[in-house]
Protein backbone atom coordinates (compact mmCIF):
# COMPACT_ATOMS: atom_id res chain seq x y z
CA UNK A 1 0.00 0.00 0.00
CA UNK A 2 1.19 3.15 -1.09
CA UNK A 3 2.53 5.65 1.39
CA UNK A 4 0.57 8.93 2.37
CA UNK A 5 3.02 12.18 2.23
CA UNK A 6 1.30 12.98 5.97
CA UNK A 7 2.37 10.09 7.53
CA UNK A 8 5.83 10.57 6.95
CA UNK A 9 5.74 13.59 8.73
CA UNK A 10 4.48 11.73 12.01
CA UNK A 11 8.13 9.59 11.99
CA UNK A 12 11.01 11.40 13.83
CA UNK A 13 13.27 10.14 10.92
CA UNK A 14 11.45 12.19 8.13
CA UNK A 15 10.21 15.29 9.91
CA UNK A 16 12.60 17.50 8.90
CA UNK A 17 11.62 16.63 4.99
CA UNK A 18 10.61 19.37 2.98
CA UNK A 19 6.87 18.62 1.11
CA UNK A 20 8.59 17.94 -2.43
CA UNK A 21 10.99 15.43 -0.59
CA UNK A 22 8.37 14.19 1.26
CA UNK A 23 6.26 13.75 -1.23
CA UNK A 24 9.42 11.95 -3.33
CA UNK A 25 9.75 9.56 -0.69
CA UNK A 26 6.44 8.72 0.00
CA UNK A 27 5.57 7.61 -3.63
CA UNK A 28 8.59 4.66 -3.56
CA UNK A 29 7.94 3.28 0.23
CA UNK A 30 5.50 1.12 1.42
CA UNK A 31 3.19 1.56 4.28
CA UNK A 32 2.36 -2.08 6.23
CA UNK A 33 0.27 -3.10 8.24
CA UNK A 34 0.63 -6.00 10.79
CA UNK A 35 -1.65 -7.39 13.72
CA UNK A 36 -1.19 -8.44 17.14
CA UNK A 37 1.58 -11.22 17.04
CA UNK A 38 2.05 -11.01 13.60
CA UNK A 39 5.21 -12.28 12.43
CA UNK A 40 6.93 -10.02 10.31
CA UNK A 41 9.90 -12.16 9.30
CA UNK A 42 11.92 -15.11 10.23
CA UNK A 43 15.41 -15.37 11.04
CA UNK A 44 17.29 -16.93 7.66
CA UNK A 45 14.29 -14.89 5.36
CA UNK A 46 15.77 -12.84 2.81
CA UNK A 47 16.87 -9.16 3.76
CA UNK A 48 15.75 -7.07 1.21
CA UNK A 49 13.42 -4.37 3.17
CA UNK A 50 14.29 -2.50 6.22
CA UNK A 51 10.97 -0.78 8.44
CA UNK A 52 10.56 1.74 10.30
CA UNK A 53 7.58 1.82 13.05
CA UNK A 54 5.50 4.75 12.47
CA UNK A 55 3.03 3.47 15.35
CA UNK A 56 3.17 0.00 17.66
CA UNK A 57 5.26 -2.02 19.00
CA UNK A 58 7.97 -4.55 17.23
CA UNK A 59 9.85 -7.12 19.10
CA UNK A 60 13.03 -8.04 17.85
CA UNK A 61 14.50 -11.17 18.71
CA UNK A 62 17.07 -14.19 18.14
CA UNK A 63 17.76 -17.36 19.49
CA UNK A 64 20.99 -18.05 21.28
CA UNK A 65 23.71 -21.11 21.25
CA UNK A 66 21.14 -22.36 24.49
CA UNK A 67 18.02 -22.51 22.15
CA UNK A 68 16.76 -19.37 24.10
CA UNK A 69 14.94 -16.75 22.76
CA UNK A 70 16.65 -13.70 23.54
CA UNK A 71 14.93 -10.18 22.93
CA UNK A 72 17.10 -7.54 21.27
CA UNK A 73 14.71 -4.42 21.67
CA UNK A 74 11.65 -3.92 21.17
CA UNK A 75 10.94 -0.79 18.41
CA UNK A 76 8.94 1.66 18.60
CA UNK A 77 7.45 4.59 16.70
CA UNK A 78 10.60 5.97 14.58
CA UNK A 79 12.92 2.47 15.64
CA UNK A 80 14.44 1.05 12.83
CA UNK A 81 14.61 -2.61 12.71
CA UNK A 82 15.78 -4.94 9.51
CA UNK A 83 18.54 -2.37 8.37
CA UNK A 84 21.57 -4.20 8.89
CA UNK A 85 20.35 -7.14 6.48
CA UNK A 86 19.22 -4.83 4.09
CA UNK A 87 22.58 -2.61 4.01
CA UNK A 88 24.84 -6.19 4.16
CA UNK A 89 22.17 -7.57 1.70
CA UNK A 90 22.49 -11.05 3.80
CA UNK A 91 19.61 -12.97 5.49
CA UNK A 92 17.47 -12.02 8.75
CA UNK A 93 19.78 -12.88 11.53
CA UNK A 94 16.90 -11.79 13.93
CA UNK A 95 13.53 -12.38 13.94
CA UNK A 96 10.51 -9.88 14.00
CA UNK A 97 7.27 -9.86 15.81
CA UNK A 98 4.39 -6.83 16.08
CA UNK A 99 3.73 -7.29 19.67
CA UNK A 100 0.83 -4.98 19.24
CA UNK A 101 -1.24 -3.72 16.04
CA UNK A 102 1.23 -2.09 14.33
CA UNK A 103 1.95 -0.28 11.15
CA UNK A 104 5.48 0.77 9.32
CA UNK A 105 7.04 1.82 6.31
CA UNK A 106 9.03 -0.88 4.50
CA UNK A 107 11.90 0.42 2.38
CA UNK A 108 14.07 -1.17 0.31
CA UNK A 109 17.80 -0.24 -1.26
CA UNK A 110 16.58 2.22 -4.33
CA UNK A 111 13.92 3.59 -1.14
CA UNK A 112 16.84 4.23 0.41
CA UNK A 113 19.17 5.36 -1.80
CA UNK A 114 16.68 7.90 -2.84
CA UNK A 115 16.15 8.84 0.66
CA UNK A 116 19.89 9.61 1.14
CA UNK A 117 20.13 11.50 -2.10
CA UNK A 118 17.18 14.21 -1.10
CA UNK A 119 18.01 14.43 2.25
CA UNK A 120 21.42 13.25 3.10
CA UNK A 121 21.44 14.41 7.09
CA UNK A 122 18.66 11.45 7.45
CA UNK A 123 21.77 9.25 7.26
CA UNK A 124 23.30 10.16 10.58
CA UNK A 125 19.63 9.70 11.84
CA UNK A 126 19.65 6.28 11.17
CA UNK A 127 23.45 5.91 11.98
CA UNK A 128 22.76 7.00 15.02
CA UNK A 129 19.62 4.85 16.07
CA UNK A 130 22.07 1.80 14.58
CA UNK A 131 24.84 2.81 16.77
CA UNK A 132 22.24 2.62 19.74
CA UNK A 133 21.16 -1.00 18.16
CA UNK A 134 24.83 -1.73 18.54
CA UNK A 135 25.54 -0.72 22.22
CA UNK A 136 22.31 -2.39 23.21
CA UNK A 137 23.51 -5.36 21.99
CA UNK A 138 26.75 -4.74 23.57
CA UNK A 139 25.53 -4.53 26.92
CA UNK A 140 23.24 -7.35 26.21
CA UNK A 141 26.30 -9.87 25.82
CA UNK A 142 28.03 -8.38 28.96
CA UNK A 143 24.72 -9.13 30.85
CA UNK A 144 24.42 -12.62 29.78
CA UNK A 145 28.10 -13.74 29.76
CA UNK A 146 28.12 -14.13 33.23
CA UNK A 147 31.84 -15.59 34.48
CA UNK A 148 32.31 -17.89 37.35
CA UNK A 149 32.89 -16.18 40.28
CA UNK A 150 36.69 -17.59 41.30
CA UNK A 151 38.05 -16.60 37.81
CA UNK A 152 36.89 -12.73 38.65
CA UNK A 153 38.33 -12.76 41.91
CA UNK A 154 41.33 -14.83 40.95
CA UNK A 155 42.60 -12.22 38.20
CA UNK A 156 42.55 -9.67 40.79
CA UNK A 157 43.73 -11.32 42.87
CA UNK A 158 47.30 -8.83 44.36
CA UNK A 159 50.39 -11.14 45.25
CA UNK A 160 49.61 -10.09 49.30
CA UNK A 161 46.27 -12.22 48.25
CA UNK A 162 47.63 -15.23 47.16
CA UNK A 163 49.93 -15.48 50.16
CA UNK A 164 46.96 -15.19 52.54
CA UNK A 165 45.45 -18.02 50.72
CA UNK A 166 48.37 -19.92 50.97
CA UNK A 167 48.84 -19.18 54.51
CA UNK A 168 45.35 -20.33 55.55
CA UNK A 169 45.04 -23.30 53.75
CA UNK A 170 48.31 -24.61 55.71
CA UNK A 171 47.59 -23.27 58.92
CA UNK A 172 43.84 -25.02 58.80
CA UNK A 173 45.52 -28.50 57.74
CA UNK A 174 46.31 -31.25 59.28
CA UNK A 175 49.81 -30.99 58.01
CA UNK A 176 50.05 -27.66 60.04
CA UNK A 177 48.91 -29.15 63.35
CA UNK A 178 51.00 -32.61 63.15
CA UNK A 179 54.19 -30.44 62.05
CA UNK A 180 53.94 -27.85 64.64
CA UNK A 181 52.65 -30.26 67.46
CA UNK A 182 55.93 -32.08 66.26
CA UNK A 183 57.88 -29.23 66.48
CA UNK A 184 56.60 -27.69 69.80
CA UNK A 185 57.33 -31.33 71.25
CA UNK A 186 60.65 -31.48 70.53
CA UNK A 187 61.41 -28.30 71.42
CA UNK A 188 60.26 -29.14 75.07
CA UNK A 189 61.64 -32.09 75.27
CA UNK A 190 65.18 -30.90 74.59
CA UNK A 191 64.92 -28.15 76.76
CA UNK A 192 63.67 -30.35 79.46
CA UNK A 193 66.79 -32.65 78.45
CA UNK A 194 69.23 -30.45 79.09
CA UNK A 195 67.99 -29.21 82.39
CA UNK A 196 70.38 -26.41 83.42
CA UNK A 197 71.68 -25.89 80.13
CA UNK A 198 68.76 -25.37 78.41
CA UNK A 199 68.62 -21.88 76.10
CA UNK A 200 64.44 -21.87 77.36
CA UNK A 201 64.23 -23.55 80.40
CA UNK A 202 60.47 -24.60 82.07
CA UNK A 203 57.98 -22.76 81.63
CA UNK A 204 59.63 -21.95 78.33
CA UNK A 205 58.89 -18.30 78.46
CA UNK A 206 60.75 -17.93 74.88
CA UNK A 207 58.46 -20.42 72.99
CA UNK A 208 55.55 -18.55 74.49
CA UNK A 209 57.01 -15.42 72.79
CA UNK A 210 57.09 -17.14 70.14
CA UNK A 211 54.09 -18.63 69.85
CA UNK A 212 52.27 -15.28 70.82
CA UNK A 213 54.33 -13.83 67.51
CA UNK A 214 53.12 -16.19 65.56
CA UNK A 215 49.34 -15.92 66.62
CA UNK A 216 49.50 -12.36 66.26
CA UNK A 217 50.86 -12.33 62.46
CA UNK A 218 48.52 -15.28 61.72
CA UNK A 219 44.81 -14.02 62.51
CA UNK A 220 44.81 -10.89 60.50
CA UNK A 221 46.50 -12.99 57.43
CA UNK A 222 43.69 -15.91 57.85
CA UNK A 223 40.83 -12.83 58.17
CA UNK A 224 42.03 -11.41 54.73
CA UNK A 225 41.30 -14.69 53.48
CA UNK A 226 38.12 -15.11 54.86
CA UNK A 227 37.22 -11.59 53.66
CA UNK A 228 38.02 -13.04 49.88
CA UNK A 229 36.28 -15.87 50.57
CA UNK A 230 33.11 -13.80 51.77
CA UNK A 231 33.45 -11.90 48.28
CA UNK A 232 33.57 -15.18 46.47
CA UNK A 233 30.17 -15.81 48.22
CA UNK A 234 28.31 -12.82 47.45
CA UNK A 235 29.68 -13.35 44.16
CA UNK A 236 28.17 -16.63 43.74
CA UNK A 237 24.93 -15.51 45.63
CA UNK A 238 24.54 -12.51 42.90
CA UNK A 239 25.01 -15.17 40.39
CA UNK A 240 22.32 -17.28 41.73
CA UNK A 241 19.99 -14.40 42.01
CA UNK A 242 20.74 -13.10 38.20
CA UNK A 243 20.22 -17.33 37.30
CA UNK A 244 16.84 -17.39 39.05
CA UNK A 245 15.82 -13.81 37.84
CA UNK A 246 16.27 -15.18 34.46
CA UNK A 247 14.50 -18.31 34.89
CA UNK A 248 11.44 -16.52 36.36
CA UNK A 249 11.62 -14.30 33.31
CA UNK A 250 11.58 -17.47 30.99
CA UNK A 251 8.93 -18.78 32.87
CA UNK A 252 6.50 -15.76 32.59
CA UNK A 253 7.46 -15.82 28.80
CA UNK A 254 6.39 -19.43 28.10
CA UNK A 255 3.25 -18.41 29.97
CA UNK A 256 2.55 -15.52 27.59
CA UNK A 257 3.23 -17.34 24.82
CA UNK A 258 0.83 -20.18 26.04
CA UNK A 259 -1.69 -17.93 26.65
CA UNK A 260 -1.42 -16.48 23.37
CA UNK A 261 -1.49 -19.97 21.55
CA UNK A 262 -4.57 -20.56 23.77
CA UNK A 263 -6.19 -17.31 22.57
CA UNK A 264 -5.47 -18.29 18.71
CA UNK A 265 -6.75 -22.02 19.27
CA UNK A 266 -9.80 -20.33 20.95
CA UNK A 267 -10.16 -18.03 17.72
CA UNK A 268 -9.39 -20.74 15.24
CA UNK A 269 -12.33 -22.59 17.23
CA UNK A 270 -15.04 -20.12 16.50
CA UNK A 271 -13.67 -19.29 13.10
CA UNK A 272 -14.60 -23.45 12.46
CA UNK A 273 -17.54 -23.16 14.47
CA UNK A 274 -19.17 -20.39 11.71
CA UNK A 275 -17.29 -21.93 8.65
CA UNK A 276 -19.35 -25.73 9.97
CA UNK A 277 -22.89 -23.64 10.93
CA UNK A 278 -23.12 -22.35 7.00
CA UNK A 279 -24.92 -19.06 5.87
CA UNK A 280 -28.22 -18.60 7.80
CA UNK A 281 -31.03 -18.88 5.53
Amino acid sequence: MACEPELLRAVPLFSLLDDDERSVLAARVDVRKFGKLERIYRRGDAGNCGYVVVDGNIRVSLIDDDQQEVTLHDATRGGFFGFASLLEGSPHQTSAIAIESSTCLEIDRDDLRSLLHAKPDSGMDMLTVLGAHFHAAQRLVQTRSLRNPNEVIEERATFGDRIADAVARFGGSWRFIISFSFAITVYTACNLALANRAWDPYPFILLNLFLSMVAAFQAPVIMMSQNRQDTKDRLRSELDFEVNRRSELEIRGLGTKINELSDKLDDLEGLLRRNSAGPVS
